[in-house]
């Protein structure tokens, strides 16, 4: 088989070809005498010549076109080097989130059926230890000292020995990178994400941001900084713990923002919202921000809203809305949101995320557990979708959107619907489109309720209560059987909130609307479960079976 690379690479190339010194990854590296982290930069050309290495050395150990290689590397440099080297040769890298606990891990990195390895030393370790798992693992790198025999990142030095061989553009179809979805909201799947899925992607990006250069972009998720250096961006890389992303300091964020004059930034609600607390408490203004994308769980209109007063007027700040296996599917500007559409959703009409992004579709279908595989088995539900705006769940196809699981073996026929040459993506998120196209978001199909009275849908009844003041966030969860759960809300109080007085709000809120007024109970939570990447996602499947121990009732 000839041997092909990511045709999006050409736009590094030509970067690399006009701005040789530009610098690609900037990124922490100890500290300065005034205790603030210090920073080490790479430029395009040296990105390029060590991701050749990495591929070159991959092609002399047999890994090239299709080869599945699992990458457990730190965000930074090295990881950007191992990625784009993967890209240039066809491999296939596998990423996941090591936070999502140690054999939950293994058992998805066993399905993943690699050939080749590379991970700090910890990774490698785990490895050694649990090698019943990696049997297929024939090349291991190690990116950090190495205790063992075996090749290291380092050892493969930064410069090519000779030039890459001939190689052609992949077809848009063939797979580019298979990623985990974290289980955080059920059972983590290995996604398929193809060289045109990502190529997609990167036009996305370009539109949002109306094709405007990102000139320095301050990275707190690693698959944006693969676009972002397609882009020709400076990425700046701060000081983050990848499982603890809402442990970033503030004070660090600002740090680099200032430093580098950073332009856009990319980072989820864990890193938004303190960030907000920490320029309000100082009064630092960020006059370099032009613009703000943040993804992973929805932001708080509270907290877009404070952006706004302490940015610049002519920044943007977008809510990103999207999964792993579509990224993005939509996104709204702080200036449409903050509006009658954050009226709205306070009065149970759920949360606006936006029109779906450049060529993706939306659609909503019925509420249902059953496998669609099929448009057809779609089109024999009709009529079936439950509450008010026809709420159902939402299903998406575009050219960045994943069509294939490559793990569990059933993910696909519960997963997709086929309708001729389309495959629908089912999001598993529960939802309505309004007039304007737009998704209003309402929860998850898992976490949903079923009650006597009918269905309670999580982010549609919540919405409705964090208006109480004194509410940092509440979780909807239901006690007891399907079909006959008890409603009960979880909340967590904002530091110095009476509970009492917090108490008296929101049974006075629940009142006031039909939504709501099947709430039985409140519950007071000192601190809500997160999910692992984004440290945002409420994990409200265990907030269920807490509140039951509470009420003295089992868990549905």
């Amino acid at each position: 088989m000839p041997i092909v690379y990511w045709r999006a690479l050409d736009r590094f190339r030509d970067i690399v070809a006009a701005h040789p010194e530009r610098a690609a990854v900037i990124h922490a590296d100890g500290r300065t005498r005034a205790g603030l982290p210090d920073y080490r930069q790479l430029t395009y050309a040296e990105l390029d010549a060590w991701s050749d290495t990495v591929a070159e050395r991959f092609l002399t150990a047999g890994v090239g076109r299709g080869v599945r290689t699992i990458v457990l590397v730190r965000p930074g440099p090295e990881l950007y080097a191992v990625l784009y080297g993967l890209f240039k040769i066809g491999a296939v890298p596998v990423v996941i989130d090591p936070g999502m606990g140690l054999f939950k891990m293994l058992r998805c990195l066993r399905a993943a059926d690699a050939e080749a390895f590379v991970g700090v030393t910890e990774a490698q370790a785990l490895r050694i230890v649990f090698r019943a798992y990696f049997r297929r693992v024939r090349v291991a790198v190690t990116v950090g000292r190495s205790w063992w025999q075996g090749p290291t990142l380092e050892s493969w030095g930064r410069t090519p020995t000779s030039a890459l061989p001939e190689r052609e553009p992949a077809p848009d179809d063939e797979p580019l990178l298979l990623a985990y979805t974290t289980g955080s909201t059920g059972p983590a799947k290995a996604v398929v994400l193809t060289h045109g899925n990502l190529a997609a992607m990167i036009d996305q990006v370009d539109a949002a941001r109306e094709h405007v250069a990102p000139e320095t972009s301050l990275i707190t998720a690693p698959v944006a900084g693969i676009l972002e250096l397609l882009l020709g961006s400076r990425c700046v890389l701060p000081p983050l713990i990848p499982s603890q992303v809402g442990a970033t300091d503030p004070a660090h964020v600002v740090d680099a923002v200032e430093r580098f004059e950073v332009k856009t930034m990319f980072a989820s609600p864990a890193v938004l919202i303190p960030l907000l607390a920490h320029l309000r408490r100082t009064g630092v203004a960020l006059p370099s921000i032009r613009s703000i994308y943040s993804g992973g769980a929805p932001v708080p209109d509270s907290c877009i809203a404070g952006l706004r007063e302490v940015l610049p007027a002519e920044a943007k700040v977008y809510s990103g809305y999207g999964a792993t296996e579509a990224l993005p599917m939509a996104t709204i500007e702080s200036r449409e949101l903050l509006g009658d559409l954050v009226e709205q959703a306070h009065i149970g009409h759920g949360v606006c995320v936006g029109a779906p992004a450049l060529h993706v579709r939306a659609r909503i279908i019925p509420i249902t557990d059953d496998p669609l595989p099929d448009w057809s088995d779609v089109e024999g539900r009709a009529g079936e979708q439950s509450g008010p705006h026809g709420i159902g769940e939402l299903v998406v196809s575009g050219p960045n959107v994943s069509t294939h699981y490559f793990w569990p073996p059933t993910a696909d026929r519960t997963g997709k619907i086929t309708e001729g040459e389309v495959v629908w993506h089912r999001t598993g998120d529960l939802a309505w489109i309004d007039d304007a196209g737009r998704i209003r978001f309402c929860g998850r199909k898992t976490q949903r309720l079923e009650t006597a009275q009918g269905p309670m849908f999580t982010v549609q009844v919540e919405q409705v209560f964090n208006t109480v003041d004194g509410v940092a966030r509440t979780a909807l969860v239901g006690v007891g059987a399907r079909g006959e759960q008890q409603p009960v809300l979880c909340v967590e109080l904002e530091a110095g909130a009476d509970r009492a007085v917090v108490e008296g709000g929101l049974r006075g809120r629940r009142d006031e609307f039909e939504v709501t007024k099947p709430v039985a109970e409140f519950l007071f939570h000192p601190g809500f479960p997160v999910d692992i990447r984004h440290n945002a996602k409420i994990g409200r499947e265990r907030l269920a079976v807490w509140a039951a121990k509470q009420l003295g009732r089992e868990a549905s």
